[in-house]
């Protein structure tokens, strides 16, 4: 169970990874502006968790049911008060890093923003050794490196690529906005693990889609403050009457599409915190940013240097070093376990999955 939660949470991540940036460079492309409004669309997606809160919320009343003395404890939200507050300050911070990104988004192009994003996972590292005590094997730290580097490489020919509509100065705080939206985020995954470290109550999959509907909840309310401020919502409709393709109908379908995929990649980077680490999370996003680059010279026409295919192969290096070394700690770990005595029944950790 855990592993297919793990190749779930990896897929929602990587659709959101690649397609999030796409979508929403193609909204400014075509005449929107509004960066408070995309902030708020990368978690407004939060209601779609009710569904699997709701059915884990059956079953466990389907079961309680059958020990009488339990039919009546059936609660709907299992999270504890501190653990509620904790997941609303992480996603207030979640919503300042969704602000920070979608602006530096708005004056940069998708291969300039991804390069950026790349530096996460070197804080990512960081981070998780202050936090959690993450431990690194030769692999994870080759990956790490290689992964880095890949970013790194893009760099090289990454000068000249500033839209011509916009000035240096909208470059310049573009790219700032993006490298502290790249950091915070860097430093978000880690405290979400550290938190489950930190509960007072067994972290079940069933609480860790609550604390996601929480964190993105909270997420989203910043947002909608923001874009009460600058007047967003008096502007929505004349902006999608002259959205430059489709009109409306695109512009509406855009942002129905946008919401959902952005809210997937919220959604997979904290469920592969919890089936795995924060590190895990922070390479996977690494390892799928240069397939960004290609999407983005695909869709947007960009160009594609040599340089991107090199950080594209260091990239997949990374990534396959990284998940050959948990394997191969997996493997030992099994192997190294001493046998207990046949007349014993082995007591093993298991997480609630089923809840």
């Amino acid at each position: 169970m855990k592993y297919g939660l793990l190749i779930i949470n990896c897929i929602i991540l990587a659709i959101g990874t690649c397609g999030g940036p796409l979508l929403t460079r193609l909204y400014y492309n075509n005449g929107g502006k509004r960066i408070w409004f995309m902030s708020f669309l990368s978690t407004a997606g939060f209601p779609i968790i009710l569904i699997p809160l709701f059915v884990s919320f059956l079953n466990r009343r389907r079961c309680n049911r059958k020990n009488v003395a339990n039919a009546a404890k059936t609660e709907l939200f299992l999270m504890e008060t501190p653990l509620f507050v904790a997941s609303i300050v992480i996603g207030l911070l979640s919503g300042l890093d969704n602000y920070l990104y979608s602006y530096g988004l708005a004056y940069l192009p998708v291969s300039t923003s991804s390069l950026i994003v790349g530096t996460q996972l070197a804080f990512n590292a960081l981070f998780s050794f202050l936090l959690v005590k993450q431990k690194f094997t030769p692999f994870s730290i080759n990956a790490v490196v290689l992964l880095t580097v890949g970013t790194g490489i893009l760099a090289l020919h990454s000068d000249g690529d500033k839209p011509a509509n916009e000035s240096h100065r909208e470059y310049v705080i573009g790219f700032l906005m993006t490298l502290i939206a790249a950091v915070l985020y860097a430093f978000i995954l880690p405290l979400v693990e550290l938190t489950y470290k930190k509960a007072r109550q067994e972290i079940t999959f069933q609480l860790v889609l609550e604390i996601q509907m929480v964190m993105c909840l909270a997420a989203t309310g910043f947002c909608v403050v923001g874009m009460f401020i600058v007047g967003d919502f008096k502007v929505i409709a004349k902006e999608a009457r002259e959205f430059k393709i489709g009109g409306p109908v695109f512009y509406y379908a855009l942002i129905v599409i946008t919401g959902i995929i952005m809210q997937g990649f919220s959604l997979g980077a904290i469920g592969v915190v919890f089936c795995a680490s924060s590190l895990a999370s922070g390479v996977l996003i690494s390892v799928l940013l240069p397939v960004t680059e290609v999407l983005a010279v695909v869709c947007f026409r960009e160009k594609f240097q040599a340089e991107k295919g090199v950080s594209l192969f260091l990239s997949m290096w990374g990534f396959v070093s990284y998940f050959y070394g948990e394997f191969k700690s997996g493997k030992k770990v099994v192997v190294d376990k001493p046998q207990q005595p046949e007349t014993e029944l082995p007591t093993l950790p298991v997480r609630d999955f089923a809840a």
